[in-house]
């Protein structure tokens, strides 16, 4: 009995502890079904990009907008938004695991930002960019107008574009990446800088690296106050401005809630209260404050007051942190609390509630990741609000609410123009905060100011980028999403939820169908290809970008650079030296007193066995030759260096029967007039009798020394002992010549008729 007992309880347990597992799990991880009512297609990304820092001229644009403004910090940038760098400027976006910084002169905009995907277009100038941590889902894209560059690992990359859009400069100090344009694809490494020409056709080479400029250095520089920031030890290293909370505030234990930062600010001031309210889709009203460490305390983690001090909790550091466009609670929030609207920063524990469409997942993921909450509470709370369709939260006790001066408050214009919220506060009593109903957001629609921003009055008053670079399309690899819906096509649908943005799946509706992204031009797939190497004026092959290379068995068009060792041009043994070229040379000058060699109705010497692998010389305008004998070449002509902008030294006159035996197996010799053929009668040359010299009294590969005004020796032997023409080509016949004749015969002649 007491066995069965003992069954029976285990089995109980067991059975509440599958059953409490089930609990959790459909907590924690809800069903196909249940993420599907919750409409996650509807979620934010959980990251935008900050304008943390700003040197000189600085204009934005933001999504779906055509006028330009002027840029504010800490105003978050998501896809659609266009930033550019006037002359002498500069700028920096962060993003938690990377930042991009900007040179002057430089415009670029975001095709698509997410929780996995950056892809940035760079219409002209140049970015910087320095990767922390790249995941293997993670797409990070540059797209420039002649080529798409992605991202293959972290690391430091920098990215130029030309002003005309022409070429793309990539280099790359440590990281790997690839770049796509025109069906070609080229990888980049480690310490090589690429250059990328080209727009019908993609180009490269590559080099090493060289040393950094003032761009590089000002980079540099920005990137250590991030490594060497003492506030990483506090908060996950992907939050968003922390490095900027150094210098204006101090780390403190605060007993229950961890670490506490304190800012260094006045007395009566107040989180939440300089700065001002900007419409940003598709989050809807965003805080943007004033000050230069006033990012991260108002998009991540929670408030609290410690003995009348306000103090900043981030989040757990094991968390990677969600982006909030502003983590507080409206008060009369629906315009009727005296036509004012307030609010108040949520504190420790306190739950968020986002005030656009988002699924259950996201609203866990947002809080767990901003203070110590309980999971369930989070679902309570977003069953209650979301679910039930229920705004007011009124069965929660806030504690900031009542904390004193806690709560700011301005005029519902002054809200929903972008009005600096320091200037336009107004003054409530305790009674009226506490009379007030609370609310997650403001029932009321933004005006066209609170789209621009904080600098709205400057449209149209501040630098832009060229008309050209506008206008300019870029190659992209990944397929950006539709560009963005202008606010005023926006206006009339959100007059049916006031303060709330439109969903995703409803915007869809006010895009034109099928509309493609204008300013992007999707690259081909692309196949490897290898790009040159070294410098463009030192080019192998004297090739550059763009320019067909010369043939492999060709020498470099270099001035000065010798023929190439591996293809010897001497004669080969028991042959006579290797007849040059039949080229007329020009501007040669003559040798005085020195005749022609008489050298008729001499058959072609032997040639050599393989003129076809004499290195073509392009690019030369070959020099006139005058005939001249072979004898008067050097034994070994190939291994003398090239000397180009020489006029060469006057030759003997050589034949043009000394031609190479297969002149139609050499090679085409381009920008260069044919060479005359040697086809000609011997009857053209001299008719001066041919010395009977036997070939074999001359020494072998040795030139015989030229005859200067001497008498032709008597022939001892008769033309047939001569060498044969060349069996590749025949040689013409001899001219007719009487043969010598005898004593006898010259007797009989001299002999008187009838003697």
């Amino acid at each position: 009995m007491q066995n069965s007992r003992k069954k029976l309880n285990w089995r109980g347990a067991t059975l509440g502890l599958a059953l409490a597992t089930f609990v959790l799990t459909l907590t924690l991880f809800p069903s196909r079904s249940a993420a599907q009512n919750d409409q996650p297609q509807d979620d934010p990304p959980t990251r935008v990009a900050r304008l943390g820092y700003m040197e000189g001229s600085v204009s934005f644009q933001p999504a779906g907008e055509d006028e330009w403004v002027g840029a504010v910090d800490n105003r978050p940038l998501t896809t659609g938004d266009k930033l550019w760098a006037d002359k002498g400027s500069r700028a920096e976006l962060q993003l938690g695991t990377a930042v991009i910084r900007l040179s002057e002169n430089t415009g670029v905009s975001f095709l698509n930002l997410d929780d996995h995907t950056v892809q940035v277009q760079l219409s002209s100038g140049a970015i910087n960019i320095r990767v922390r941590r790249l995941d293997r889902d993670d797409d990070f894209e540059i797209d420039t107008p002649n080529l798409a560059f992605t991202l293959s690992q972290a690391g430091s990359y920098r990215l130029a574009a030309s002003d005309d859009g022409s070429n793309t400069t990539v280099t790359i100090r440590a990281g790997d990446g690839e770049a796509t344009g025109n069906g070609q694809t080229y990888s980049v490494h480690a310490g090589q800088t690429a250059t990328f020409s080209g727009t019908d056709s993609l180009n490269a080479d590559v080099e090493q690296v060289g040393d950094p400029d003032q761009f590089d250095t000002w980079a540099d520089g920005r990137e250590h106050r991030h490594d060497a920031s003492r506030s990483a030890e506090y908060l996950s290293p992907e939050t968003v401005g922390y490095d900027d909370l150094d210098d204006s505030g101090d780390w403190r234990d605060g007993g229950e809630y961890g670490h506490v930062w304190f800012p260094r600010v006045q007395a009566d001031w107040a989180p939440y209260r300089e700065g001002h309210w900007a419409w940003i889709d598709p989050w809807g009203y965003t805080w943007v404050d004033d000050s230069p460490w006033g990012y991260a305390p108002f998009h991540y983690g929670r408030w609290v007051s410690v003995e009348g001090r306000w103090g900043w909790i981030p989040g757990p550091r094991a968390e990677v942190p969600v982006y909030a466009p502003a983590l507080v609670v409206f008060i009369g929030a629906g315009g009727g609390w005296g036509g004012n609207i307030g609010w108040f920063p949520l504190g420790p524990r306190e739950v968020f509630v986002p005030s656009y469409p988002v699924s259950r997942g996201y609203m866990t993921q947002i809080n767990v990741s901003s203070t110590t909450v309980n999971v369930t509470q989070v679902t309570n709370v977003y069953n209650t609000t979301i679910v039930n369709k229920t705004t007011n939260i009124t069965n929660v006790t806030y504690v900031n609410r009542t904390v004193q001066g806690g709560v700011t408050a301005v005029p519902q214009n002054a809200f929903a123009s972008a009005q600096p919220v320091g200037r336009a506060a107004v003054k409530v009593t305790p009674q009226q905060i506490a009379s007030a109903p609370v609310s997650s957001r403001v029932a009321v629609n933004p005006t066209p100011a609170a789209v621009m921003g904080g600098k709205a009055s400057t449209a149209g008053h501040v630098a832009a980028p060229p008309a050209a670079v506008m206008r300019r399309q870029v190659v992209a690899k990944a397929t950006p999403p539709p560009p963005p819906v202008p606010f005023a096509k926006k206006q009339q649908a959100m007059a049916a939820h006031p303060g709330q943005p439109i969903a995703k799946h409803e915007l869809a509706s006010l895009r034109p169908a099928a509309a493609a992204h204008p300013a992007v031009k999707i690259a081909p797939p692309g196949k490897p290809a290898t790009p040159t190497t070294g410098h463009p004026a030192a080019q192998p092959n004297g090739a550059r970008p763009g320019q067909p290379a010369a043939p492999a068995n060709q020498p470099a068009n270099r001035p000065g650079t010798p023929p190439p060792a591996a293809q010897p041009n001497r004669p080969a043994p028991n042959q006579p030296p290797a007849a040059q070229p039949n080229k007329p040379e020009t501007n040669r000058p003559a040798e005085p007193n020195r005749p022609p060699a008489a050298q008729p109705n001499r058959p072609p010497a032997a040639q050599p066995s393989k003129p076809e692998n004499r290195p073509a010389e392009p690019n030369r305008t070959p020099a006139a030759q005058p005939n001249r004998p072979p004898a008067a070449q050097p034994s070994k002509p190939e291994n003398r260096p090239a000397e180009p902008n020489r006029t060469p030294a006057a030759q003997p006159n050589r034949p043009p029967a000394a031609q190479p035996s297969k002149p139609e197996n050499r090679p085409a010799e381009p920008n260069r007039t044919p060479a005359a053929q040697p086809n000609r009668p011997p009857a053209a040359q001299p008719s001066k009798p041919e010395p009977n010299r036997p070939p074999a009294a001359r020494p072998e590969n040795k030139p015989p020394a030229p005859t200067r005004n001497e008498p032709a020796a008597k022939p001892s032997t008769p033309p047939a002992a001569q060498h044969p023409p060349a069996a590749s080509k025949p040689a013409p016949p001899p001219a007719k010549k009487e043969p010598a004749k005898t004593p006898e015969e010259k007797k009989r002649e001299e002999k008187p008729p009838g003697a």
